[in-house]
């Protein structure tokens, strides 16, 4: 029976990577691709058509900014910071333009910043904006196509403020303010110097005119991602898409609830929109539409009625815009300083956050101290081995003893091989007689797999991992082994085949498993025998196209149980020499 449980074990085991390996195996193959090659900037794309309608955040169609826009250069303010650098584009009261200071397309010298977000007049159309409706059916609103005033630019220690006047007595404005990182604040003013009170809505929306390239990770979300009503909402872009025509153009998901956020996720990137005031009720939506055979998503935030300015008086409405990078401690610091509801969510740390956060929190502290997230990786490993060092010894002494025991157990073997009844229980008597656990040797394996699940989501969702270098060719540790056996590690000029990639570091964890397992007795089951003699050659070609990161960690980790293996099987010897010596009379 235990032989059975082992067994089991080592299949569930395998079983499990082997699935994990087929659901993302197409994406790893396309970002080792990536990493070889020089990245397109993840904002273009081929060229889509314009609509001709656009649906504003009440739901209203309005006349597109294509239809019948002006031709002269839109006026523009220029956004600058010590992370951001960009513009606001007046025409339409939109920030269509920004680029990340800090993070480039890829590793490579010269790439060019990542942009974050693109004007209409780019191939991916990409931005945030800031309008009202006509709750009264009579305002006069500022439009699509509007140009708006403003002077400066915009900086952490400058604000700039948008005004336009509608002639009939209301004067509307947006301040915008910038933090020294990826937050805009907007204050939506209807100043109304007329005779009669007016009601509008003021609305806040990131807009995508295009559907982006996804990576297509299981693991990973990209599309809709926001806490409305208190709840984490993650909706694909297909699942949104479907929903919004089956309810004939409505909203894919609304709710109303206390605060929340609402916006776009990619891999490393978020654009959101959020009411300022995150106790106040606010509507939030997920939009999917399509115009001319093109999709447009888009996300928006709004009060949960119309706010009325009376004659001589200002009403006002405050949303914020984050566009930039999904930093963790830069997520949970707004989180609590600005008090959004689980904004640190966008990072997609899966149904184990709390094994994956603490797991980041560790590595991102070691890195402070030695500068380089490979070196943290392999302090983080030991740190994990000296925590399950009383499991593991106890385990590596069972599998000592079984190995001590091998002479025996092929003479019994030898003994019983015509009933094999009787020899599956000398054998358990045996093990019984000599406190051994035959199914202890799985335990190392079975220990390592909800580590290596989360350290792999650790290397895969956080931005900090990004680019980040370790020593010689590995220069991206999120990223594939670059290298392959099947060119001779770059000697030979030729581009072979994903299913033919065998890195440089795949191979040193398939030689230090190898050595790992012959440390370890010999199963006495010829199954379980071959099993584990296949072990290292699945796991090796298996882990070829994981991120970089993840197979140093197991080799190192295989390297560090060979080590501890070695000293565990050493004192055991020791121990019973001298338990023996002292048995003699």
């Amino acid at each position: 029976m235990d032989n059975k449980r082992l067994l089991a074990a080592i299949a569930i085991s395998i079983g499990i990577l082997l699935l994990f390996d087929v659901w993302n195996r197409p994406a790893r193959e396309a970002q080792r691709q990536a990493a070889q090659n020089v990245q397109q900037s993840q904002t273009t794309g081929q060229p889509l058509p314009q609509g001709n309608t656009a649906l504003n955040p009440a739901g209203v169609a309005s006349t597109s900014p294509n239809d019948g826009a002006p031709t002269t250069p839109a006026p523009r303010i220029r956004i600058q910071s010590p992370r951001l650098e960009g513009s606001v584009n007046l025409r339409g009261a939109r920030i269509d333009d920004l680029v990340l200071r800090d993070y480039r397309e890829t590793i490579l010298p010269g790439s060019p910043n990542v942009r974050i977000l693109a004007p209409r007049e780019d191939n991916a159309s990409y931005f945030a904006q800031w309008g009202w409706t006509a709750a009264d059916g009579r305002t006069a609103i500022p439009g699509p196509n509007t140009d708006w005033t403003a002077d400066g630019t915009l900086t952490p220690t400058t604000p700039v403020t948008l005004r336009w006047d509608n002639g009939a007595g209301q004067r509307f404005e947006i301040a915008l303010s910038l933090d020294t990182n990826f937050m805009v604040t907007a204050e939506q003013r209807v100043v109304n110097t007329g005779a009669e009170p007016v009601q509008v809505l003021p609305w806040a929306r990131v807009r995508r005119e295009h559907t982006p390239h996804l990576a297509g990770y299981y693991i990973l979300h990209e599309g809709f991602v926001g806490v409305i009503d208190g709840r984490l909402r993650e909706w694909k872009y297909a699942d949104a898409k479907m929903e919004a025509q089956r309810r004939n153009g409505a909203p894919a998901f609304e709710s109303d609830g206390p605060g929340g956020w609402a916006g776009f996720t990619d891999k490393y990137w978020l654009a959101a929109v959020l009411p300022a005031d995150q106790s106040a009720p606010s509507h939030a939506a997920f939009r999917a539409t399509q115009e001319n055979g093109q999709d447009r998503w888009q996300v928006d935030v709004t009060p949960t009625g119309a706010m009325t300015a009376a004659p001589g008086a200002t009403a006002a409405y405050g949303t914020r815009m984050f566009a930039g990078a999904k930093e963790v401690k830069l997520l949970d610091a707004y989180t609590t300083d600005l008090h959004i509801k689980d904004f640190y969510s966008a990072v997609d740390f899966g149904y184990f956050w709390f094994l994956t956060k603490p797991f980041f929190y560790a590595l991102d502290w070691i890195y402070g101290v030695v500068g380089n997230f490979g070196i943290a990786i392999l302090i983080f490993t030991v740190a994990l081995k000296a925590l399950f060092f009383p499991l593991a010894s106890k385990s590596y002494q069972s599998m000592a003893r079984m190995k001590a025991l091998g002479p025996k157990m092929q003479e019994m073997k030898e003994r019983n091989k015509d009933d094999p009844a009787k020899m599956q229980q000398e054998m358990m008597a045996i093990y019984k007689a000599e406190k051994i656990n035959p199914a202890a040797g799985c335990l190392p394996i079975l220990i390592q797999i909800p580590v290596f699940f989360a350290l792999y989501k650790v290397l895969f969702v956080t931005i900090e991992m990004r680019h980040a270098p370790f020593f010689g060719w590995i220069r991206d540790l999120s990223a594939p082994d670059p290298t392959n056996l099947f060119t001779l590690f770059g000697l030979i000029p030729w581009d072979a085949p994903a299913f033919l990639h065998m890195p440089a570091w795949a191979i040193i964890m398939g030689i230090t498993m190898f050595i790992q397992f012959k440390l370890n007795p010999t199963p006495p089951d010829p199954i379980q025998a071959k099993l584990f003699s296949f072990m290292p050659i699945i796991f090796t070609f298996m882990l070829a196209s994981f991120p970089a990161g993840l197979v140093i960690y197991w080799s190192w980790n295989n390297l560090l149980s060979v080590a501890q293996q070695y000293y565990i099987s050493r004192h055991d010897r020791q121990t019973q020499r001298l338990e023996k010596a002292a048995a003699r009379p």
